[in-house]
């Protein structure tokens, strides 16, 4: 294997591939205890519509089983166990154990039991067999990946025929004014505010970085392709910022 096979990026920071996974992991065991509020006030709130949207697009139903990839706190989940119901079942899955006991211990208080079960995997190597799932969702997780490739492929394995991808992320701004206005927020204000809020202005550094290395909107579409998936359409939301990508195993 060559040197840069070996490596990858952390943020704007070249590091060995198997250093990454623990990396990310230290950076979401910091903001773990924070990560609602922090994005609430991150994107005004924005983000639950960011969700909502992706939910309606999912085409999810009564009595299906329903991954939810990356869920960190839950807030997909929570949205699905209502709509598949007693005879469906959601799973959350996170890599991250300090993210799966905030979304367990979430949902747990808002009542959300029978339907909901808790999954620590890693997106590369899903521990599923074949053709379990009438939809996958992963939400501002893919760009956290190291081998997203490798990931897409073994979401694309675990799905059952019909099923479909969504893929939430933040993406490249559609115009040159927004990216500037975007670059001075997620440059000098997000870390400031990760700080101050959080105690954490590291891990919203890398956050900010890790947004600008995840490949742009036409870029994933290409890699959802080559795992397999077809029928691969995006939805640009807020100019760029964030784009929905929608696939299907057929």
């Amino acid at each position: 294997m060559s040197v840069e096979q070996d490596t990858t990026h952390f943020g704007y920071k070249t590091v060995n591939r198997d250093e990454k996974v623990g990396l990310v992991a230290e950076v979401f065991h910091s903001v773990a205890s924070k990560y609602d509020l922090m994005n609430d006030l991150m994107s005004g709130g924005i983000h639950r519509l960011w969700k909502r949207f992706t939910i309606d697009c999912s085409g999810v139903r009564p009595g299906q089983k329903v991954l939810d990839l990356a869920g960190g706190t839950g807030d997909l989940t929570a949205k699905f166990s209502r709509i598949v119901g007693p005879t469906g079942e959601v799973v959350l899955a996170d890599i991250n154990d300090s993210m799966l006991k905030m979304g367990r211990g979430k949902l747990r208080d808002k009542g959300i039991v029978g339907n909901v079960r808790y999954v620590q995997a890693n997106a590369e190597a899903l521990p599923f067999p074949d053709d379990t799932f009438d939809a996958i969702t992963i939400s501002f997780g893919l760009r956290n990946v190291t081998d997203k490739d490798a990931a897409l492929r073994s979401m694309y394995r675990v799905l059952k025929p019909g099923g479909r991808l969504l893929v939430l992320e933040f993406s490249k701004p559609e115009t040159k004014v927004l990216s500037k206005v975007y670059d001075a927020y997620s440059f000098h204000l997000l870390p400031k505010m990760g700080k101050l809020i959080a105690n954490d202005a590291d891990s919203y550094q890398y956050l900010a970085e890790s947004i600008r290395m995840h490949p742009d909107q036409e870029t994933l579409k290409e890699m959802m392709q080559q795992a397999g998936f077809e029928g691969v359409e995006y939805y640009n939301l807020t100019g760029g910022v964030v784009a929905l990508h929608r696939g299907y195993k057929f």
